[in-house]
């Protein structure tokens, strides 16, 4: 009966939009020293939780894989059970929980109704995954394997060699150059009790961030906080990540592989989260390469000349600088022609800016979808969950609008020829006859 009325309160979600589009946020700390952020959202009888850790794959050290095991193996064993009666007891009462892991973070995420019942059952798994996980054997081996298998198969996909070597000539010995998978020497390498001692380090109270958003109160928040955390001893935040190097002249990496078409990824160090440049970089963007088939790479390569089915750029920030990344796939005989045409769209762009027009429609497309970035619990909770990890501004969403329609073309122009050089770009193609 449960799992009905979950999925009829599901199908609610899709017509109902809350009336407060900039929620209000709580903050506190566990007595375990982890920071809670929590929004109140009475709407439905629901609540999102995302409970993050910076555990993530730039935590790796010399054993790239790590992060993503311990991560993914919790759910496999905690307390007495194993996978099969942990994620019965979340289903017995329609509750949907899952973990992920990325470069910066590693997350456990659980939705659930807020009948108490229910809630009380689907918490006390929680509890029990992040606070006694058992790493059964057999789950590690199993896992080992499928990731050996995976590793072997990347080598059959263009995008995924691109991907990797693009990360690695753009970071080469920072955190941020390992893929969060692994490799297959450090895979083979890995043990139960590496995953454990990653474990005891990360997953403490000081190194998490707890994001709650649902209809309970603020007394009932902290009390779930307190349950998810109590078992955690405080341990230390992570040490911050070295900062990113510049890349001081262009790099060029050419991979032969079987396939009919190339695969183009170029790029460079962008921004991190909090960049003092974030809003006239991430709207310049979106005028460039961020908007699908209206930015100007698209009408250049795609629309122009028929090169590439889809071509993209973003900046993808993180605790220190992400990437920005241009990409596209076109046939083997046009690669360079995509790339060069690529390179110079960037090159007029910079020297440019945007159109009047241009800006105002970009404006337009961003704040007009906006509201669509918040109109359900589990959006609003993943980004109250990045608000708290990267210790963003609680006014963020509440202010992201007006800060888009400030930005002006000469701000625009300014950081684009600050912080983009397209004479210092790492790019990486694969695929028959790239060079």
């Amino acid at each position: 009966m449960v799992i009905k009325v979950f999925a009829v309160i599901i199908s609610w979600m899709m017509v109902i939009v809350p009336a407060q589009a900039a929620p209000e946020i709580e903050q506190w700390q566990t007595a375990n020293g982890a920071h809670v952020f929590f929004v109140a959202a009475p709407e439905l009888p629901m609540i999102d939780i995302r409970v993050v850790f910076d555990a993530g794959a730039a935590r790796d050290g010399d054993l790239p894989g790590v992060s993503l095991m311990t991560n993914s193996i919790l759910s496999e064993g905690a307390g007495e059970l194993d996978a099969n009666q942990i994620a019965a007891t979340f289903d017995n009462v329609g509750a949907q929980f899952g973990t992920s892991s990325e470069r910066d973070m590693a997350v456990l995420s659980l939705r659930s109704l807020t009948d108490s019942t229910a809630l009380n059952s689907a918490l006390e798994m929680f509890s029990t995954v992040l606070n006694t996980p058992s790493f059964p054997e057999d789950a590690f081996k199993r896992q080992q394997k499928q990731r050996l298998i995976s590793l072997k198969a990347e080598k059959q996909s263009p995008g995924a060699l691109a991907a990797r070597n693009f990360y690695k000539n753009v970071y080469n010995d920072h955190p941020y150059a390992n893929m969060p998978v692994g490799d297959e020497s450090s895979i083979n390498k890995l043990s139960l009790d590496a995953l454990k001692v990653f474990y005891q380090q990360y997953y403490v109270g000081k190194n998490a961030t707890i994001a709650i958003v649902g209809a309970v109160d603020n007394r009932q928040a902290k009390k779930i906080a307190e349950k998810l955390m109590n078992k955690l001893p405080a341990g230390s935040p992570a040490k911050q990540l070295p900062t990113v190097a510049e890349i001081k002249q262009a790099k060029i990496k050419s991979i032969n592989h079987p396939s009919t078409q190339t695969h183009i990824l170029m790029g460079q160090p962008g921004m991190k989260r909090g960049d003092i440049d974030y809003f006239p970089l991430y709207v310049g963007n979106h005028i460039l390469g961020g908007s699908g088939l209206v930015s100007q790479l698209s009408n250049e390569i795609r629309e122009k000349r028929g090169l590439s089915y889809s071509v993209y750029s973003y900046f993808r920030p993180m605790h220190e600088m992400g990437p920005y990344q241009f990409g596209l796939q076109t046939r083997n005989d046009q690669a360079q022609q995509a790339l060069e045409i690529m390179q110079n769209t960037l090159e007029v762009f910079i020297k440019n800016g945007p159109s009047e027009k241009e800006l105002k429609a970009a404006k337009q497309n961003i704040t007009g979808g906006f509201a669509l970035r918040v109109d359900s619990n589990s959006k609003i909770v993943d980004y109250l969950s990045m608000i708290g990890f990267y210790k963003l501004p609680l006014d963020y969403l509440d202010s992201f609008t007006v800060k888009v329609n400030a930005v002006t073309i000469e701000q625009i122009k300014d950081a684009y020829t600050r912080r983009v050089h397209p004479d210092r770009m790492v790019t990486v193609l694969v695929g028959g006859e790239a060079e």
